[in-house]
């Protein structure tokens, strides 16, 4: 990952607290895991049991990549336990 002296200040922190990319990640991640989520709990009620083992498997992948995106940003130097 190449950087540009703009994104860091001189004392070495992150110019910004999170990055686009990373803030559209948990947004639409935590979106899609509620619904995947809600639709699988009706797949199964209905006795669809493929359609919801599907929805389970992409709620999976969208949790992983929240946390991924959250790991990115403690990494930047910005998030909950960044300063610690």
């Amino acid at each position: 990952m190449s950087e540009t002296p703009e994104q860091r200040s001189e004392t070495g922190k992150p110019m910004v607290r999170a990055t686009p990319r990373d803030v559209v990640h948990i947004r639409l991640g935590s979106f899609a895991i509620f619904l995947a989520l809600a639709l699988c709990v009706l797949a199964f009620v209905a006795g669809f049991t493929a359609v919801g083992v599907v929805l389970a498997v992409l709620a999976v992948a969208a949790v992983v990549d929240v946390v991924l995106a959250i790991r990115r940003q403690r990494r930047l130097g910005a998030g909950p336990r960044s300063m610690t």
